[in-house]
């Protein structure tokens, strides 16, 4: 589907093109599988603790999904964020795409931060608006992408 028709506006580049365009099948069913179930996790996250700390997900080369780093002990917030990416960037041989998760903060709302990235090359980067009130999910922003596990 060419990018101007792309029903996620929110996924088309200022230029009118997509990450979609140059990505394949299976690269596209990782990182929508991984957004998924981020947001998922986020979600139960914040139900569970009030809050959200950074964590990953991968989907190891023979396609299991696993969750990373939900745990990150008392002093979680962004300390955890660098120990994180060194952890992904470690076993990113046994990855075929991962996604980092965090909280930020907007001018106008809090926001999930979800960046994903693949081996073959797609990066992608999406700020997701929340209610904290009722954890309804906003619009999606796109991002500046940008690697950081396989660099």
């Amino acid at each position: 589907m060419p990018a101007n028709r792309n029903p996620r506006r929110w996924e088309v580049r200022r230029d009118g093109s997509s990450w979609r365009d140059s990505a394949s099948p299976q690269c596209q069913d990782d990182l929508d599988g991984l957004l998924n179930m981020v947001l998922s996790s986020a979600t139960q996250m914040m139900q569970q603790r009030a809050e959200l700390h950074p964590f990953g997900a991968a989907v190891s080369t023979s396609g299991e999904v696993q969750v990373l780093g939900t745990d990150p002990g008392p002093d979680a917030a962004t300390a955890h964020l660098p120990v994180l990416l060194d952890k992904l960037r470690h076993d990113r041989a046994g990855f075929r795409a991962v996604a980092v998760c965090s909280h930020v903060r907007l001018p106008d709302s809090h926001a999930v931060r979800v960046q994903l990235e693949h081996h073959e090359g797609p990066t992608v980067h999406f700020v997701v608006p929340y209610s904290s009130e009722r954890l309804e999910y906003g619009e999606p922003r796109r991002g500046t992408p940008f690697r950081q596990v396989w660099t």
